[in-house]
């Protein structure tokens, strides 16, 4: 606000002259605060206005109304008297404000019909520099349906005269000076058309409370008759003192107590010695009677609402009082309880934190124990397996002097000169036992696997291998050509389109394999497996069944390979009851025998494991980690169809459920719920494989380029020992 900044940047050159219209809506309360805010300090002078309406007539008790140059000059003058009162008792609150801020105030009353006009003319009489208009509310300012007066007086007020609306306590609307208010010239006493109160002092109200509002009884507050009993309960019937008329608002001693009561005494006179020279005025008995009926009626209603309010303010400042306590006990508990809550946060975080702490040393403790245990067992492991592979490299090596007849010996010059010195470009793979070169030997296209120097337990493989393969011969099983055995070489025949495991999952971007395929590689796998298990004298027990192990001709005929881990079992252990004790579980991870691997009792069984993990690949091309759960519960649910591998498009559903159905059966948990692989297994694979050749007639009318020539021989082999 540029007139209170002026205020605080320095002096000013005079006093400004600040007016505020009051009425006792709760506009003009807020008015009044907001000007002692930004224009007055303490000592300096206000100006409170009100506007009272000029009337013509007044009701009477019959609810009619009687013009007032009608009635009675002394009943029309008491009426008026009335009115007068009422309307200085609306100064009360705003002086009590006002002396609280010492603040003196001056009191104008003015009568017109016009509100508008009737502060324009002020303003423009007094002169104004700055006036102060509360916003109308929807009851109207000043009691009336005027709502348009702000505006009006904005429109009409001088050009000297800054004008602010406000709004709840804030700046509706202003209208800014233009010129400098003209100097006022000087008034005889008594001349000024405008009823002016005395200048209330400091001292004149004294309050107990310290609050900054403005505080009115009511909104709709009584008249001075009700709100001022001495005026009345002294006064003889058909007596009216002339001198109550000259209400003074200094005359009765005004003291609020600490319940906000207070006591109001005036001495009326008689109203015959002040109102006539002579004698008494004569009423009319009948309006003599009507005004002391409503006297007597107003006194114990103004002495009942006196009763309502102090009790009222009694009631009000004790349940202050107590909700002031009540609020002091609620801030300390609070704060003791943030205390509180603030130390029991803090204890449990060092608890916790101690508490990890101990956590962490107890498991490195423990995880030291196990390293240092581990690593003792490691070390004795590892000398007796030094020990053990010696002699059996020894035993391999003497074996190997002897002249055997049962496979072609190749000299290591030989496969040197056939693989180029065993160069990356005749490299096809890598595997657990060593890398594999595809060359040409005995013009013959071969696939050479060589042994790793540091291959864990790679002599005793290569030696079960060339024992197992030089000494059976089956359509489905892989094809031992000859080996060298003084640096570990084997020599197999070349398998055109690699591992059933790279077709399955179409490495190198290969075509998916059809349905009839893979139903005949199914049955070969099952006929060369049972072709294991019938071996005379003694069963073989291949121990590492899984897709990377299958090997595809040129035709996608499907052949056994890595029998390196195979064992024998005595005839007499070969069936599920009995099963023969190894010292140490061998295979592939999520296709071993769960019974095997716990209890380490292997039997051919434990190859049926292997078969059904292996048959559940093959239809739904998936990994086989939780498999057989994934495909029993789609059967459950009826969804099947959803686990099939979806590069087909035309799988026959029915048989394809046959074929998990019995591949769920050969992965029971329990060895003694899978099937018997001759007498249940094999015939239903053969029964599909004979409906899949009846859909594809030859197998060699076979797309032979439905794979690509694979990119490795023999797959890596993952054992778990």
């Amino acid at each position: 606000m540029a007139r209170r900044n002026n205020h605080h940047n320095g002096e000013r050159k005079r006093e400004e002259n600040v007016a505020v219209a009051i009425d006792k809506d709760k506009a003009s309360q807020y008015a009044l605060k907001w000007t002692v805010d930004h224009f007055l300090s303490r000592g300096q002078a206000l100006t409170l206005l009100h506007v009272k309406t000029r009337t013509s007539s007044i009701p009477t008790p019959m609810g009619s109304h009687v013009a007032i140059s009608d009635m009675n000059d002394d009943v029309a003058r008491v009426y008026r008297q009335q009115n007068e009162n009422h309307a200085k008792e609306i100064f009360l609150p705003f002086r009590c404000f006002c002396s609280r801020k010492e603040i003196q105030c001056n009191e104008i009353i003015v009568e017109d019909t016009d509100i508008g006009k009737a502060i324009v003319d002020f303003v423009t009489a007094t002169p104004l520099d700055v006036l102060v208009l509360g916003a109308p509310s929807k009851s109207g300012l000043f009691r009336f349906k005027t709502s348009d007066v702000p505006t009006n007086v904005c429109r009409a007020a001088p050009d000297f005269c800054t004008v602010y609306v406000i709004s709840k306590g804030k700046i509706s609307s202003v209208k800014s000076a233009n010129t400098v208010p003209p100097s006022k010239p000087p008034q005889p006493a008594n001349t000024s058309p405008f009823t002016r109160g005395r200048a209330s002092t400091n001292k004149s109200y004294e309050l107990s409370s310290q609050d900054s509002d403005i505080s009115f009884v009511s909104n709709g507050r009584p008249s001075t008759d009700r709100m001022f009993p001495s005026l009345c309960e002294n006064m003889e019937p058909g007596r009216l003192s002339s001198t109550s008329s000259d209400f003074d608002n200094n005359s009765f001693a005004s003291s609020f107590s600490g319940n906000k009561s207070f006591d109001i005494t005036l001495q009326p006179n008689d109203f015959s010695s002040s109102s006539t020279e002579g004698g008494r005025m004569s009423l009319s008995s009948q309006s003599m009677d009507d005004v002391e009926a409503e006297m007597r009626r107003l006194r114990q209603e103004l002495k009942q609402t006196i009763d309502m309010y102090s009790t009222a303010c009694k009631e009000a400042l004790t349940a202050k009082q107590k909700a002031r306590e009540l609020h002091h006990w609620k801030m300390e508990e609070e704060q003791r309880l943030e205390e509180a809550r603030l130390a029991e946060e803090a204890a449990l975080a060092l608890a916790e934190k101690e508490k990890q702490k101990c956590m962490a040393a107890i498991q490195a403790a423990e995880q030291a124990q196990k390293i240092a245990e581990r690593e003792a067992e490691k070390r004795i492991y590892a000398e007796k397996k030094a020990l053990k592979e010696a002699e059996e490299r020894k035993k391999i090596l003497n074996s190997m002097a002897h002249n055997d007849i049962r496979y072609r010996k190749y000299t290591i010059e030989e496969i040197e000169a056939a693989t180029e010195d065993f160069s990356q470009s005749r490299k096809i793979g890598e595997g657990g036992y060593g890398p594999v070169y595809k060359c040409f030997l005995d013009h013959t296209s071969v696939a050479v696997k060589v042994l790793r120097p540091d291959a864990a337990q790679g002599q005793a493989q290569f030696q079960q291998e060339v024992e197992v393969l030089s000494c059976i011969r089956h359509p489905n099983m892989v094809l031992l050509l000859g080996a060298c055995p003084e640096y570990g070489c084997l020599v197999y025949e070349f398998m055109a389109n690699g591992s059933l495991d790279d077709r399955l999952f179409r490495r190198g971007n290969t075509p998916a394999l059809p349905w009839q395929h893979r139903f005949r590689i199914a049955a070969e796998i099952g006929t060369g497996l049972l072709f294991l298990h019938q071996t005379k004298p003694e069963p073989l027990v291949h121990r590492d069944l899984k897709p990377g192990n299958i090997l595809l001709d040129r035709n996608f005929v499907s052949k056994i390979s890595d029998v390196g881990l195979a064992r024998l079992v005595p005839p007499s252990v070969a069936n599920s009851v009995t099963q023969y004790r190894m010292t140490s579980t061998a295979g592939t991870f999520c296709y071993i025998d769960p019974e095997y691997q716990q209890t380490g009792m292997l039997g051919i069984k434990s190859d049926i494991y292997s078969l059904g993990i292996l048959l559940l690949q093959i239809i739904t091309a998936k990994p086989p980690m939780g498999l057989a759960h994934l495909v029993e519960r789609a059967i459950e649910k009826g969804n099947f169809a959803e686990t099939l591998d979806p590069a087909i498009p035309d799988w026959p559903v029915e048989e394809a459920l046959s074929f998990a159905k019995i591949a769920l059966k050969c992965a029971e948990m329990r060895r003694k719920d899978r099937p018997d692989l001759g007498t249940v297994v094999l015939p239903e694979l053969n029964r599909l494989r004979a409906l899949a050749e009846d859909v594809m007639p030859s197998i060699a009318q076979s797309s032979s380029s439905g794979g690509s020539s694979a990119s490795s021989y023999i797959s890596s082999t993952s054992q778990v020992r």
